[in-house]
């Protein structure tokens, strides 16, 4: 048996007026999917986890577990086996008695050997079921952890990081195995995860949190090709995609461009429908997105259609085997997103505006809360604050970063030709909402 969970405007605060761990996230989860709750530290994932287990109270909404209310049901009553980051073994307990005790408590006059048998068979561990958890690695007391939890046949799996404790190698190793085993069960399972590698590899969808806000759901390469905003984009992806500074031009008798510092892109003609939008833009800085994929090493002349021409200077190389990152110096200036790397992003009110109504204000304050706060804000402020000493300024090699065969000679310093895709440009306006591919819903004129 597996379970659908469905989330109604769930929140959570532990105080009274304290802040919002989880802010009105809605979300359902189809019986026997596999869900990956995917966020930096400390943006709610593990706190929303907890919630439909039943060891966190739900401050506001619903959780429905089979279209049926379930806010007040018990962890015990929930049909959940939940897997933790630290393992948690019984360290006076054998393998086999940690396996089985679950089943010892629900039924005790059950023997729960067969049961213990099957799943240890099925983890390939049937060899370490006599052996105390002391007396095993961390690959194999996960194992056991995940055992303890399969034996149970819950209607759903809750894995709060299960694997982060891990080296790399086991890692990968491990989380085969979890995909293999969750896919054979048919099992609804919640997964938590700030690896963005582990997200991408193991869900049928992601579910990316910020601040305790849900920021987009979608299948893998959903969320990868058409990341809702530029922290999105920018979360995920290896290497980080390129972000940085556009003006979008766009005469009525010419073609239009984005600068890019000293150079430009050049929109071809007839314009498709998404550059069309980018009119909405005229004279005003968005930050533009381009994965490394995006661009290539070659010259004007290998063009094909939809790529335009840069020119830039190596600055620095990667050499990752199979392939080299270039990092290439266009004149260009990166968008520097402010708290990108924050799970949780500053909700301060800004300076309020002349002209602007206190009520004016309040609902400009109260859309962007909406939307998780904004994740980029491009607007030069009123009172610029003093840039710090150059020695304290980190310097970036280079404003893009494009991948390169080995095979390809390159030098620092070395000027090079590029072509950019324009098939996988994207556009985000000064709020960081994606404008470019277009947006499901129509751009509000009057923003």
């Amino acid at each position: 048996m597996t379970r659908a969970i469905s989330l109604h405007d769930v929140s959570k605060t532990y105080t009274s007026k304290g802040p919002r761990v989880v802010d009105r996230l809605s979300l359902d989860i189809a019986p026997g999917e596999f869900l990956v709750l995917l966020g930096p530290s400390g943006c709610g994932k593990s706190t929303l986890l907890r919630m439909i287990a039943g060891l966190e109270e739900i401050t506001e909404g619903e959780l429905l577990l089979d279209g049926e209310y379930a806010n007040d049901l018990p962890p015990a009553g929930r049909d959940m086996a939940m897997v933790f980051q630290s393992f948690a073994l019984y360290p006076n307990m054998t393998c086999r008695d940690n396996i089985g005790f679950p089943l010892r408590i629900a039924t005790p006059a059950a023997d729960p050997r067969p049961h213990v048998d099957a799943t240890a068979r099925m983890l390939g561990i049937e060899d370490l079921l006599d052996r105390f958890p002391r007396q095993l690695s961390g690959g194999e007391r996960q194992r056991v952890a995940m055992g303890r939890a399969i034996a149970r046949r819950p209607s759903a799996f809750l894995m709060d990081e299960p694997l982060s404790n891990l080296d790399a190698k086991l890692r990968t190793h491990l989380r085969a195995e979890i995909s293999r085993l969750t896919r054979d069960l048919g099992v609804t399972t919640v997964y938590v995860t700030h690896d963005q590698s582990e997200a991408m590899s193991l869900g049928d969808r992601v579910a990316v949190l910020r601040g305790g806000v849900l920021q987009q759901v979608g299948t893998p390469r959903t969320v990868y090709a058409l990341p809702r905003n530029v922290f999105v984009a920018a979360f995920i992806g290896t290497p980080r995609i390129n972000l940085l500074r556009g003006l979008v031009r766009a005469p009525l008798g010419g073609a239009m461009t984005i600068r890019l510092g000293t150079q430009s892109l050049l929109l071809p003609e007839p314009l498709s429908r998404d550059h069309q939008l980018l009119r909405v833009q005229q004279g005003r800085e968005v930050v533009v997105g381009l994965r490394s994929e995006a661009v290539r090493i070659a010259a004007p002349s290998a063009a094909r259609p939809g790529e335009v021409p840069l020119t830039g200077v190596v600055e620095h190389l990667e050499f990752q085997g199979h392939e080299v990152l270039v990092h290439v110096d266009t004149g260009s200036s990166p968008a520097h997103v402010p708290e990108l790397e924050a799970a949780r992003p500053d909700r301060r009110p800004v300076r309020r505006r002349r002209r602007e109504s206190r009520v004016q204000e309040r609902l400009r304050e109260r859309a962007g809360a909406l939307r998780g706060a904004p994740v980029a804000v491009l607007d030069r402020p009123a009172e610029p604050a003093p840039p710090p000493p150059a020695a304290a300024q980190p310097r970036l090699p280079g404003d893009l970063v494009v991948r390169a065969t080995p095979d390809l000679a390159l030098r620092p310093g070395v000027q090079v030709p590029l072509l950019v895709d324009l098939a996988h440009l994207f556009v985000f306006d000064h709020h960081g909402e994606r404008v470019c591919p277009a947006p499901e819903r129509a751009p509000d004129l009057t923003e």
